[in-house]
């Protein structure tokens, strides 16, 4: 079994400083993760601070599924702990208008997929998206494979009438100046 380490978590403490101003201001949050591990080591922290919360991973049975989205929707919990891929369909969440993204994910439409749990029919108010992202780390050179992603995606699409097209060449040096 591997040893615990003792440091702290930068992710951790800023995301405990977020939630403190959320629920001052009477907030709730979706807390997205693609680590099961990760949503662990968040959900010992609001046990410890006592903030309720909700659970969904995929391990989740469909009736516990269910129950937990109900019981967030009616109030029972600040903040919803969610896996990346628990959260990615068939959850309308409302009731939060706040959404942490804890780690970014390859793909940036399942991160917005993951969000949009958020913005649904019945949402009445403004919907604000974190991503916490630790600096010098992999996670930045992910942001910036999502930014080229999505600069590639509009320039292809820029116009429906004249449909682009990149050659091999254009697409290597496109993921040379992500990695």
């Amino acid at each position: 079994m591997a040893e615990q380490s003792t440091l702290t978590s930068s992710k951790l403490s800023a995301l405990g400083h977020l939630l403190e101003e959320l629920r001052d201001n009477h907030h709730k949050a979706l807390i997205f993760s693609q680590f099961v591990g990760h949503l662990q080591l968040i959900r010992e922290y609001l046990e410890e601070q006592g903030i309720g919360y909700q659970y969904l991973d995929g391990s989740t049975p469909a009736a516990a599924r269910q129950t937990r989205i109900d019981a967030f929707q009616n109030g029972a919990g600040e903040v919803f702990l969610i896996s990346l891929k628990a959260g990615g369909s068939g959850l309308n969440l409302t009731a939060a208008d706040y959404v942490i993204h804890m780690d970014p994910w390859w793909n940036p439409a399942v991160e917005q997929q993951a969000s949009d749990r958020a913005h649904r029919l019945g949402q009445t108010r403004p919907v604000t998206v974190y991503r916490l992202i630790a600096k010098g780390t992999i996670e930045e050179k992910i942001l910036a494979l999502h930014q080229h992603k999505r600069a590639l995606a509009d320039s292809l699409l820029s116009d429906y009438d004249t449909p682009q097209s990149l050659s091999v060449e254009e697409m290597m040096a496109t993921l040379k100046e992500v990695f």
